[in-house]
């Protein structure tokens, strides 16, 4: 979880892009704060040790280190930084790459605004930001993947079930809460408990497991 407003990097190798969002995105100071903005991957490296900051939003086709190179970076060395792929790839491959190096979402440019913003929240609640077209993709490449060393669902408890699948099916957090009748201070720690049990690193993750082991459609 991040407090908010929350401090944004945007990296970017199309200059009227990036002002147009950082412009989109000071209409909403009480949600982020941009930071900076960077136009190479080796900028945006440089940049995000230097500032710190909660997220970057990041594209995938820049020079100087592409944008899941510079996120496998990222995630290595400053893993409490969340990492957004904000891109027109709709490559397959690259939303189960991004997923693989730990990306807390990945998002389509052609987004709308309302719906950028009520990912970033999701994020600041420490949720994964994927929009339902990148999940049936994702969900596609993981049809491709093997299987073959997954913990079994039996590590879990029939309510840590519960919430996987409510989790898989894009629950937020409040959502889960209600579905279920517990506190979302109680969702944080069955997810905790999962993240922990499957070994796996965050929400979209955790959502992969519940379709390979077939836990939903």
């Amino acid at each position: 979880m991040f407090a908010l407003p929350l401090k944004v990097l945007v990296a970017d190798d199309h200059r009227l892009f990036r002002q147009g969002l950082i412009s989109l995105m000071r209409t909403r100071p009480d949600l982020v704060r941009v930071l900076a903005e960077a136009e190479s991957g080796s900028e945006t490296i440089a940049l995000a040790e230097e500032l710190h900051p909660d997220v970057v939003l990041l594209d995938i086709y820049m020079p100087e280190g592409d944008g899941l190179q510079t996120a496998a970076y990222l995630r290595q060395n400053m893993p409490d930084t969340a990492i957004i792929m904000l891109t027109a790839s709709e490559i397959d491959e690259h939303v189960y790459r991004a997923v693989q190096l730990g990306a807390a979402g990945y998002l389509l440019k052609s987004l709308d605004a309302s719906e950028l913003f009520g990912l970033l929240e999701g994020v600041a609640r420490g949720e994964v930001s994927l929009t339902r077209a990148m999940a049936a993709r994702l969900l596609r490449e993981l049809g491709r993947t093997d299987q073959g060393h997954m913990p079994t669902p039996e590590v879990l408890t029939e309510r840590e079930l519960e919430v996987l699948k409510l989790v898989a099916q894009g629950a937020s957090n409040p959502q889960i809460a209600d579905d279920l009748h517990i506190t979302i201070n109680t969702v944080k720690v069955h997810l905790r408990n999962i993240l922990e049990k499957l070994q796996v690193e965050n929400r979209t993750q955790a959502a992969a497991y519940a379709v390979q082991a077939g836990l939903v459609s």
